[in-house]
């Protein structure tokens, strides 16, 4: 964002509404001017009608042969309860065979249904089971299904253990986020209860035990804003050695909406909370049990790299030349992927980005077509870029719409 563009964000960007009323009209303006192509400083290969949604996990195989993804068969709308998600993964030279697995009647076109590896041949991905939310485990040889009685969010990189929440509170506060399925752990009426949070699925067990409560995680370092609020949990991660859950805690009430970042510590059971001042968006973990995230920090947003989980030690990446939104994923230790949000010529930019020396590469820069605006909460169909990187390093997996349809893109890293 130029300047003028971030002063006018800073004051609007806290009424969601608002600010969509004034990033249609700039936009709008935009587009009766001539525009210019997308471009890619690598070759990438394209797969119209597919996908694969957030940036939280690697879609690549141990063995870098394999790349899960979505295909889709439906117009350009909400997906209803009976609008299947085609479940698989794209092998063979360059990514160019699909292979089906399964399907899903549970899905969103930001998060997808949760698809994640096990191991080399097994997955899990979130369904619906007779009208109820649950996930299933499949083995992309054989084809065996095991239904796991719960829906997933992250699973550990052990594969031991999962996170999951409420999907009906989420879908509640986020539309597009969640599912259209009710569940037992919404508890709707209350603004707060202990009978809900932030779970643990034990998955050989196919067990599930509360590990954080709403009211736990409102009182710990409890805020005023806090007050007379509806709270949910959402966007949980694993640190790569498992012992860390890091997630969002949000409270909402109309208009004002406020994020931080909590780390819960499986070892000592302790909680640590982000010194952020009401505004965390998205985040990513190293193998340092490093966190860059986008938040608020002593009033500006920008990424910041928090160097351990506690999260009191921290600095700004590449500030101000990145001081927009947008979803991290790390190559390595110290370079990570991140994307932006359409600009005023509906561009957005993919960048590798350094957190010690804040060298900033230009990846990509793809155009995002108007259809994909969302109309309302209740038409969240838009499609961010979502950056994924293989274990390896060696390729990135990006979500786009410059073709007028959403596609899945693979570019390989050097």
């Amino acid at each position: 964002m130029n300047a003028i563009e971030s002063f006018v964000y800073n004051h609007v960007k806290n009424n969601y509404i608002v600010k969509n009323i004034l990033r249609n009209a700039y936009q709008g303006f935009y587009d009766l001017l001539p525009n210019y192509d997308s471009r890619f400083m690598k070759p990438v290969v394209v797969h119209e009608n597919s996908f694969f949604g957030f940036h939280d996990s690697d879609p690549f195989s141990n063995d870098g042969k394999k790349s899960l993804a979505y295909r889709l068969s439906m117009p350009l709308r909400m997906p209803t309860k009976s609008d299947s998600l085609e479940i698989g993964y794209w092998t063979g030279n360059g990514f160019s065979d699909w292979v089906k697995v399964g399907d899903s009647l549970a899905w969103n076109y930001h998060k997808g249904c949760r698809l994640q590896w096990l191991d080399d041949n097994r997955c899990i991905f979130n369904t619906a089971d007779d009208g109820t939310l649950c996930s299933q485990i499949i083995d992309v040889t054989s084809l065996e299904k095991t239904k796991i009685n719960w829906p997933v969010d992250t699973v550990s990189y052990d594969s031991s253990y999962a996170t999951t929440f409420s999907y009906e509170r989420l879908q509640r506060q986020m539309p597009g986020y969640g599912y259209l399925y009710g569940d037992a752990d919404a508890y709707m009426s209350n603004r707060l209860s202990d009978k809900t949070g932030l779970f643990l699925i034990d998955i050989q067990h196919n067990s599930r035990k509360l590990l954080l409560s709403l009211e736990t995680v409102a009182a710990f370092k409890h805020e005023a804003s806090m007050d007379d609020t509806f709270h949910f949990v959402t966007h949980t991660e694993f640190s790569f050695d498992n012992r860390y859950i890091a997630f969002l805690h949000r409270w909402y009430k109309g208009t004002s909406r406020n994020t931080r970042l909590l780390v819960y510590d499986r070892e000592t059971r302790q909680l640590f909370a982000s010194p952020t001042t009401g505004m965390v968006s998205h985040y990513a973990w190293n193998r340092q049990n490093g966190i860059v995230a986008y938040c608020r920090m002593e009033g500006v947003d920008s990424h910041v790299y928090f160097s351990s989980p506690q999260m009191q030690e921290w600095k700004r990446c590449a500030y101000p030349q990145l001081n927009s939104d947008g979803h991290q994923h790390f190559i390595d230790d110290d370079w990570f992927l991140v994307d932006t949000y359409p600009d005023k010529w509906r561009h957005c930019k993919l960048y590798k980005v350094n957190r010690k020396t804040d060298e900033v590469v230009l990846l990509a820069d793809v155009k995002s077509p108007k259809q994909f605006v969302p109309k309302d909460q209740d038409h969240w169909w838009k499609c961010d870029l979502h950056p994924r990187v293989s274990a390896d390093g060696r390729w990135v997996s990006f979500d786009s719409v410059h073709t007028g349809k959403r596609s899945l893109c693979l570019m390989a890293l050097d």
